[in-house]
């Protein structure tokens, strides 16, 4: 296995259409030090969330390979969802997992974005750690006003593209691209249609508008299923643990005279989260990972082939 790891999450803006969907994957696959661990979609959203690993130059040669893949299938001036979104890949965030520094995260970014520039002349922004400027830091205000919103964004001088010419890509729009630490992708549906409500739970626990405050959250429709949604990024599961949110949740939806319908992770989950949610809920008076009877044969069957 690769001593130097980091993982990619790239977002792309097709939720249903299976052949874009598996152009995107075989993409990814196609590259050299690169797993691809999951692909998540969702037509509501029309997004699906691509979660790959690898060494930092085999992860860069994927995310060239799945614009090359995907520009060509998806086009803006076609899409509709209901996540907010600003292109047809709409953000590649790098994460640091072994052996890599986040500063050399910040700088794959960096490759990164002034290598798509280069070849598909989609504009960058660089958000989170990537970032120099504290208001694109978040990126939901880089994202904001969406693909439909940014020519006259661009109009700001505040809003110039890091890479690239202050020019929407007529089809791909614009990337954001970023280093960053792991989040959980974590939605809570809701049992109605009454999207005021999710907008209203929504703005409670999101960090920006005094909730939790590593929490950024949206309060979405999902109409062919008649039900609204808390859509969540958790940006740091050990200080806002997803039981805490979850609970919130359940209460501000009481007051509504609403149920929590179910929940749903996008991607993939550090097992510590779920740890942290077993420990809540079940009441445990101690735990311990080495508890996890997998874990345990893991941990023996490794130190056996290594002995």
């Amino acid at each position: 296995m690769w001593e130097r790891i980091v993982e990619c999450v790239p977002n792309i803006s097709e939720g249903g259409d299976h052949a874009t969907i598996d152009a995107a994957a075989a993409a990814v696959r196609s590259v050299a030090e690169v797993c691809l661990l999951d692909v998540d979609p969702d037509p509501a959203h029309n997004r699906t969330v691509l979660t790959m690993v690898g060494t930092p130059d085999g992860v860069e040669r994927a995310v060239l390979a799945l614009y090359e893949a995907v520009l060509p299938r998806i086009d803006l001036r076609k899409h509709q969802g209901e996540h907010p979104r600003m292109g047809a890949v709409d953000v590649v965030p790098v994460i640091p997992i072994r052996g890599v520094r986040m500063e050399e995260c910040v700088a794959l970014s960096h490759r990164l974005g002034n290598e798509i520039w280069s070849r598909y002349e989609v504009p960058i922004y660089f958000y989170e750690e990537s970032t120099s400027t504290p208001e694109r830091r978040d990126l939901a205000r880089i994202r904001k006003g969406e693909f439909e919103g940014f020519p006259e964004k661009l109009r700001d001088p505040r809003w110039q593209p890091d890479v690239g010419e202050a020019a929407v890509h007529p089809s791909a729009g614009v990337t954001a691209v970023g280093a960053r630490e792991f989040l959980i992708a974590f939605n809570v549906n809701l049992a109605t249609d009454d999207l005021r409500v999710a907008k209203e739970i929504a703005k409670a626990v999101r960090g920006s508008s005094g909730g939790f405050r590593y929490v950024k959250a949206l309060g979405l429709e999902l109409s062919d299923r008649r039900m609204v949604q808390v859509s969540m990024n958790l940006t740091n599961f050990k200080k806002t643990p997803i039981s805490r949110v979850v609970e919130c949740i359940r209460s501000e939806a009481a007051r509504h005279g609403v149920n929590v319908a179910e929940t749903e992770i996008v991607g993939l989950v550090p097992q510590g989260a779920l740890d942290e949610v077993a420990l809540y809920y079940l009441g445990l008076a101690s735990f311990s990972p080495d508890m996890v009877v997998e874990r345990r044969v893991q941990r023996a069957l490794a130190e056996e082939s290594g002995a």
